[in-house]
Formats: structure tokens, C-alpha cells, sequence
């Protein structure tokens, strides 16, 4: 979306009539208001950032043909069901009958087609696109060594999708539950080109609309009368409130202002379980916390002694005690323990005694050419949460023993995340919640021209492990060769992990529908307000 139209206040679609822009916008009786912790990069699947909080907007006014039930279960979404091929290479999904826009124009086959092909169109450089590389030829496309008439997506008619995989994949129908599978409306596409996410022409499928977007500020949605199941969704619509600093987001929760904060300060969890009784949520999450290491020429962290020293420095225990108050779990690795068919790995040198562990990086920094009289300087770059500062602070006090300089950087998430995209860093604070229950869905963002891959992390033999495993269907070699990946990429000191995440979210004890869930997402159309409450 362009910067002119974001600042555009009172900006109406569809008819609303009520007047935002002015503060905090008036409740409707049954509105949803969202504390969430930035803006969305982009409404066009295609230009979305990656960023967590990306899922709570994008996926109340978007369904794919695969979603997500409260507790976090793959249930058919615009699809009402699906097929697979024996040989798993082909999956035929059948679009519903009742399947609308938020102007009232049916979903079709097309819709979809025509998302995945800009997905993968080179030009888009859309983050989620290696996501899909199962699909035929989506690798090719991506790197632009293939045509994207090629891909492997089918619209035989308007109410049939057919997928051809390169390999099998079992979990393809999790894949299409992300929100970048969300369909793109063709006959807006059309009509507008890359502006039809823009709010003057935007038409969505999902159970809410957008009606309002202040930069900074809010974003608006009302209920979609077109949705197909719109007779079970509760809310009149959702109101989203962009809210980095965690203290401000549990202010106004204390407030009334939010029913629902996804996020808050975790050195205030034993406190807030005492103060808000059944409004505090902390649930284990397959999710990660680490920092990337800009491996590009020109940045000191290219060299693997230093990417070495600095991770044998970090205590990450003072960390998760002392700064995240014990709600997240130290981490030696990238895949977090608990995920399904695999067993987590460690990076060498991290089970050594704190002592042993910096005589080491002491030793590896000045065989790296630095010393009191070259004194090594880094860049930190961080998201602007209090957590995240208190971290950054922390890192840099662990590495001043070693002789480092470490300079601090912060900016709000969507500014944050570009730097990282564009290699503006030497060492930059990230996180990655999976999209589904499988280590390849953490190991793949590390792979050569993944776009996740914000260290730009270059190795053929992990490559080639994560090629292999993709290529097998015995799940034991699979596993296995995903093991090996993780520990070739961790012995070379890819990234510095931190902790193992949780979800922690402050919930209005009015709302029931929203559970707990792994993968930390919770559509508005499950929640609603307690009749006897409200």
C-alpha cells in the first residue's frame, strides 16, 4: 500500500458510516478491538512482510482453501473438501458453492491460480514464496529459470483447484492454511493491477472486510455478509490497534480500551496472573527467538570465529530468568523441542562451562584479528519492544568482556524487518513461528535465496541435506537428514538462538472461542462476547 494512502484519515469503504482517525475509535456493540503489535506490511498477499502479527489481520479478511479452527486443527476453508492422488503428487480441491467476495462475486478456481502465479513471479520477491516450492516448477519460477505458465497450478473449471507437487508433501493442506495461499480477486486484479489491495478498491473473502487503515493508528473491519458461514460469526467486526511498546498494550487492556492483546511485558507475568485473574493466557508455542548474522562480505560476522565467540558469550539463561521472567525456555538450537517426528540439536561448545566457553572466544576473536588495539564493532539492530531493548542491552553487556563495541539500533517492526531484508545489519533480532508442525518449516528459511534468510547463510552441504530430505518419503531417513542439516547449520554458528518461545495473550474473560493453540493464531470469526456479560 502506498505511504499517501495510509495517511489518509477517515478514509470509509462499503458503506460505513462511523468516522475514525480521532483517537480511539467508538466501540460498536460488538466490535473486537485487537491489540496487536505492528501494522501489516502490505494487504496484497503477494507484499506482505512475514511478520507475526501479519496473521491476525490478513488471516480475519482472507480464508484459503485450508483454515484453522480454534484449537488450531486444518478444517476446509473456501475448499469444502479435497482429494489426493495416490502417488501424493496431485491434490484436487473442490471450491464451495457459496464461496463469495466481499462485493458479493463468487470465488473461483481462477482466484487462486492466479495468487500462487504472483506468489512466485520474480518481481514480488514474496516471502512465503520458498513456502510453496512443493508446487511444480515454483522453484524454477521463483529464480527465474522457468516460465510461470508452468507452474503447477490448475483451474479446470471455476470450482476446482488442482495442485501438481514436485514431491510428495503431507503436509501441503498446512501449507495452504498460511495466509499467503489466500486467493487474490481476479476481477479486481483486473480492474486496478498491483493497486487492488489498495482501501478505495479492496474486496476480501474471509469473515471480516477492511473498512478503515490509519497507519500507525488502527485498522478497521466490518463482518463480510458475503462470508459463507457469516450466520455464525458473532462480531460486527474487528478493530486492530498497532501497539509495539507490550506496557502500553496491558494498559489499556487494564483500561477496557482491548479485549484482546497479543502480547505483554513477560516480567509481568507472576504479577498480572494475581491482578487478572482469567484474562492471562501463556501457552507453549513452536515458535523461536534468535538473532541473524549477516554473513555478506563486508560485515565482520561473515567470519565463523566471530559468529563462534559471539554465541559462546551469550547467557542465555539470564536472559530467559531475569529478563523474560521464566516464561520461555533457553535454546542451544533453531528447532524448538516438542515438534513432531524430531529430535532437537545443539550447538557445539554451548554445554562447556561459562569460563571455558569465553578463554574460547577470547581466543577466536583475536585469531580473527581483533584485540585492545582493534577493537571489534557491531551493529545490533532490534524491534522496539521493551523485551527486545532489555535483551539488545543485555547481548552487548555479555560481549564487552570480549573487547566488543556493540551499537544498538531499534525501529517499529515493519521498518525493522525491511533493514534485515535488505542486509542492514550485523547483528539483527528475529523470530520465527512455524506455520506447521515440522522441523523442515524452521530449517527451510535458511536455505540460499529463501527470503527468510536474513543473515544470507550460504552452505551446499546444508542445502543439500534439506534437498535430500525433501526428496524422501521414509520419514526415519528424513528425519535424519534433517537432524544432520540442523547441526551443519548450527556448527557453523549461522545465527545465535536465544529461547523457544510461548504464546503469552491478555484475553477480555467476556470473549469465549478463543483457544490456546500451538501455533498462536485465533481467527476473530470463532470469538465472541458473552450475551450474559456484554
Amino acid at each position: 500500500m502506498r505511504p499517501h494512502v495510509l495517511s489518509l484519515l477517515g478514509r470509509r469503504l462499503l458503506g460505513a458510516t462511523f468516522v475514525l482517525g480521532l483517537g480511539l475509535a467508538p466501540a460498536m456493540a460488538d466490535t473486537l478491538r485487537v491489540g496487536t503489535q505492528g501494522d501489516p506490511a502490505s494487504l496484497d498477499t503477494a507484499h506482505i512482510g512475514g511478520s507475526v502479527w501479519e496473521n491476525d489481520i490478513l488471516g480475519d479478511i482472507y480464508e484459503g482453501l485450508v483454515t484453522l479452527s480454534p484449537e488450531g486443527q486444518y478444517i476446509p476453508g473456501a475448499a469444502k473438501s479435497w482429494q489426493v492422488s495416490d502417488d501424493g503428487l496431485t491434490w484436487t480441491f473442490t471450491l464451495r458453492d457459496d464461496a463469495r467476495w466481499s462485493d458479493g462475486e463468487p470465488v473461483v478456481a481462477d482466484d487462486f491460480k492466479r495468487a500462487f502465479t504472483r506468489l512466485m513471479t520474480p518481481s514480488n520477491a514474496a516471502v512465503y514464496a520458498s513456502l510453496f516450492y512443493p508446487i511444480k516448477n515454483g522453484r524454477a519460477i521463483t529464480e527465474g529459470t522457468a516460465a510461470s505458465e508452468t507452474l503447477g497450478v490448475d483451474a479446470p473449471d471455476a470450482r476446482t483447484v488442482v495442485f501438481h507437487l514436485e514431491r510428495p508433501t503431507p503436509y501441503f493442506e498446512a501449507l495452504l492454511a498460511n495466509i499467503a495461499a489466500s486467493p487474490v480477486p481476479t476481477h479486481v486484479l483486473d480492474q486496478f493491477g498491483d493497486h487492488w489491495a489498495e482501501p478505495e478498491h479492496i474486496v476480501t473473502n474471509g469473515a471480516f472486510t477492511p473498512t478503515d487503515w490509519v497507519a500507525n493508528d488502527h485498522l478497521s473491519t466490518q463482518k463480510n455478509t458475503y462470508f459463507h458461514d457469516a450466520a455464525s460469526v458473532s462480531l460486527d467486526g474487528v478493530t486492530f490497534y498497532p501497539i509495539e511498546n507490550r506496557n502500553t498494550g496491558l494498559r489499556r487492556f487494564r483500561a477496557g480500551e482491548f479485549d484482546l492483546v497479543r502480547d505483554f511485558p513477560p516480567e509481568r507475568y507472576e504479577a498480572l496472573k494475581e491482578q487478572l485473574p482469567g484474562a492471562v493466557h501463556l501457552a507453549p508455542q513452536l515458535a523461536n527467538y534468535y538473532f541473524a548474522l549477516n554473513q555478506r562480505d563486508g560485515h565482520p560476522t561473515a567470519d565463523a570465529r566471530v559468529r563462534e565467540a559471539l554465541n559462546l558469550a551469550v547467557r542465555r539463561d539470564i536472559i530467559t530468568d531475569k529478563i523474560m521472567n521464566g516464561t520461555v525456555t533457553a535454546a542451544r538450537g533453531f528447532v524448538p523441542d516438542g515438534v513432531n517426528q524430531y529430535d532437537a540439536q545443539s550447538m557445539p561448545g554451548l554445554e562447556a562451562p561459562m569460563d571455558e566457553r569465553m578463554t574460547r572466544a577470547k581466543r577466536l576473536l583475536s585469531e580473527a584479528g581483533y584485540g585492545p588495539d582493534r577493537p571489534l564493532e557491531l551493529t545490533l539492530r532490534y524491534s522496539t519492544t521493551e523485551a527486545n531493548k532489555r535483551i539488545a542491552i543485555a547481548l552487548a553487556s555479555m560481549w564487552k568482556p570480549l573487547g566488543i563495541k556493540t551499537s544498538l539500533i531499534n525501529a517499529e517492526g515493519r521498518v525493522h524487518y525491511a533493514d534485515l531484508a535488505a542486509g542492514k545489519f550485523d547483528v539483527g533480532r528475529a523470530s520465527w513461528v512455524a506455520d506447521f508442525d515440522d522441523a523442515a518449516n524452521f530449517l527451510g528459511i535458511l536455505e540460499q535465496g529463501a527470503a527468510k534468510n536474513y543473515g544470507g547463510y550460504q552452505s551446499d552441504a546444508f542445502d543439500d541435506l534439506m534437498a535430500r530430505a525433501a526428496r524422501t518419503q521414509d520419514p526415519e531417513t528424513r528425519q535424519t537428514l534433517l537432524e544432520r542439516a540442523e547441526r551443519q547449520m548450527l556448527g557453523d554458528y549461522a545465527l545465535i538462538p536465544i529461547y523457544i518461545d510461548t504464546s503469552r495473550n491478555l484475553v477480555n474473560p467476556k470473549l469465549t472461542g478463543f483457544a490456546d493453540n500451538a501455533l498462536n493464531r485465533h481467527l476473530s470469526r470463532w470469538i465472541k462476547f458473552n450475551e450474559s456479560d456484554h
